[in-house]
């Protein structure tokens, strides 16, 4: 049991590690020793929880995945008790990705899967667990919505997402909270607009 706990612990430290020093140095430039020393862990201790660098990244996007989805989850919950507006839901899922901390992190992960089809495949399955909340959301914007449209309406959204999160290289002129409302307002009209 104890054993567990420890490499329980000694897995949270080294996510909590790579996430700083990829974030900071970047993927390829952080050395296993230098993310062993950040984690207070052995080498050999990382390479017993994680085969490799891309293992690590690999993990980083389901603990995020898993995050943002309980997230999308209590964001639904509270649409579907009236406690939020269509267009409240859209601003909550726009400001996430506007505060999204680890921007320069994200990029590397994302160039990443270019290069690496099993950090793609498992960016790709995050975005499919994304997908299915945000099509619920796109329709309760336009239970109209169907086939081809809804289609588009899910790329677009998540184009939003995508792009908004990382709007700090464009040097934006709005703040991160009138940026995801009147973005939001502007998703649920245009969504509302397709017949």
């Amino acid at each position: 049991m104890v054993a567990v706990q420890q490499e329980k612990n000694g897995r949270v430290r080294i996510l909590a590690a790579a996430r700083t020093l990829f974030d900071s140095h970047g993927f390829h430039q952080t050395a296993m020793a230098e993310l062993a020393v950040a984690a207070q862990v052995s080498v050999g201790q990382i390479y017993r929880l994680f085969k490799s660098k891309e293992d690590i990244i690999e993990a980083l996007v389901h603990d995020d995945a898993d995050q943002w989805c309980g997230e999308m989850a209590e964001i639904q919950m509270r649409m579907d008790a009236g406690e939020l507006t269509i267009v409240d839901t859209f601003e909550l899922l726009l400001l996430h990705t506007i505060d999204e901390k680890d921007e320069a992190l994200s990029f590397d992960i994302l160039a990443e899967s270019f290069r690496n089809p099993a950090v793609a495949d498992t960016i790709g399955a995050m975005c499919q667990r994304f997908r299915t909340y945000i099509r619920y959301f796109a329709c309760a914007a336009n239970d109209k919505l169907s086939g081809e449209a809804l289609d588009a309406a899910e790329e677009m959204i998540l184009a939003c997402l995508f792009g908004l999160g990382h709007r700090s290289i464009s040097r934006p002129r709005l703040s991160a909270s009138s940026a995801a409302r009147l973005t939001a307002e502007m998703i649920v009209t245009a969504l509302g607009g397709v017949r």
